[in-house]
């Protein structure tokens, strides 16, 4: 992948969700350090600020709006105001997410609810906001973030899982309805990135040990190996890949 610095996004506005912490952070800084205007969204308002302040360091407009994206009727105010304030987005990127760890046989309702409103219906629905501009303007990217749980069976992850690979077979349906009119569609599917969330999940132990042992590279992603590839995948660099899902796993999936 060529230096960050040789990227440039400049022109170009991005919205970016789940941009309050972790790898919606670093989707911010390197798409600001690229250039790009951004217009950002979090339930989180004190970490959406901190966000606003770093990506603004680069010189680049930020427009800022909370929301509660398991609300659909938030998600598409969200959309109106995101393109009332900065007139286009040019970049989609649906990082927002959320996981409720669940056997197949306690799944509660009110949980999956949940899990499908924010992992699918909310990147749906802002797509449904900012795709019409893209189309109108033959130019557009949108990029998910899902995860490599949407890839295998794991135990407590069903309804996660499902949720996220809901979200693969979207990506791919819109690569195909969009093509036409040069919007590339693509998705990012993570193995553990070592988030202050994950962090407190994956302690060291038997269980971080089994997983690190199954990937090949020895270690879990860090959130800025991720927001690399969306940088690439935001890019005109990427301009003939779309409907494809980027395994980022170390070589996990290759055993």
């Amino acid at each position: 992948m060529p230096d960050r610095n040789q990227i440039s996004l400049k022109g170009k506005t991005a919205f970016i969700s789940g941009a309050s912490k972790g790898m919606g952070v670093e989707i911010a800084r390197n798409f600001a350090e690229a250039g790009a205007d951004l217009a950002i969204t979090a339930r989180n308002k004190e970490g959406l600020a901190e966000t606003e302040k770093i990506a603004s360091e680069f010189g680049v407009s930020v427009w800022s709006g909370t929301a509660e994206l398991g609300d659909a009727e938030q998600v598409r105010q969200l959309g109106r105001d995101a393109l009332d304030a900065v007139g286009r987005v040019d970049i989609l990127v649906n990082n927002a997410g959320v996981v409720f760890p669940q056997p197949i046989l306690d799944i509660d309702e009110e949980k999956w609810r949940t899990m499908y409103d924010v992992n699918v219906l909310a990147p749906l629905l802002l797509t449904q906001a900012f795709a019409p501009g893209m189309i109108e303007r033959e130019n557009g990217k949108i990029i998910h973030i899902t995860s490599r749980a949407a890839l295998i069976g794991q135990a407590a992850l069903g309804a996660y899982s499902s949720s996220k690979a809901a979200v693969h077979q979207l990506s791919q349906t819109m690569a195909v309805e969009f093509g036409p009119h040069n919007i590339q569609v693509n998705s990012i599917a993570p193995t553990v990135t070592m988030t202050h969330m994950a962090q407190q999940v994956w302690k060291p132990g038997a269980r971080t040990d089994a997983k690190l042992a199954r990937i090949p590279m020895g270690r879990f992603a860090e959130p800025t190996e991720i927001a690399d590839i969306a940088l690439f995948l935001a890019s005109d660099l990427s301009d003939f890949i779309s409907g494809t899902i980027i395994p980022a796993d170390g070589g996990e999936g290759a055993g």
